[in-house]
């Protein structure tokens, strides 16, 4: 019998000073089983720092064919695809021909590694890269909860994330920008 995702529940106020977008957002975040809390809180993070209408999470580790999250048109034309971790050059050049845009956010402690070895290759793809440090995100996963009310605050190059456990500073570089 497979094991069933765990469910989780965020409210979130989101302020995003950069953009002058602010928000009151309910996500339901479905936790694949093998998915780690650091991942599924960088999806809750990356679907902040681009929260605009038709933004979606998708079934993520359940469909390799779909990034974490994604923004469709009303055609159902991929707007713009987030995909986290450490995606091969062959799956994010996959990405640039099925959508308008292309952002891959990083944040293991193997991101440098995962970048130094293929940013040639990253570097010929319409396709922007950012990384978290891994440090900041296992900070981020510690204020998980099954059900979260979380105040997400995001100014330059950081955001700055309040729960009920506690608060946390995460920042991220631009490795490409696009």
């Amino acid at each position: 019998m497979a094991i069933k995702p765990t469910i989780y529940k965020a409210r979130i106020s989101l302020s995003d000073m950069e953009r002058n977008y602010y928000d009151s957002l309910n996500l339901t975040i479905a936790q694949h089983p093998s998915e780690t809390l650091e991942r599924m809180m960088v999806r809750i993070l990356a679907y902040c720092l681009n929260a605009q209408e038709g933004i979606e999470l998708t079934k993520g580790l359940e469909d390799v064919e779909e990034p974490a999250i994604w923004v469709r048109t009303m055609d159902e034309q991929i707007a713009l695809w987030i995909d986290l971790g450490e995606p091969t050059p062959e799956r994010v050049k996959k990405a640039t021909h099925r959508a308008r845009a292309v952002r891959v956010y990083s944040f293991n402690s193997k991101s440098d590694v995962w970048w130094s070895q293929n940013v040639k290759k990253f570097s010929q793809l319409d396709a922007a890269f950012y990384r978290f440090p891994a440090e900041e995100i296992e900070a981020l996963a510690a204020l998980v909860s099954r059900t979260m009310d979380l105040s997400i605050t995001i100014t330059g190059d950081s955001a700055y994330v309040a729960g009920d456990k506690g608060e946390v500073e995460v920042h991220w570089d631009v490795l490409q920008a696009r």
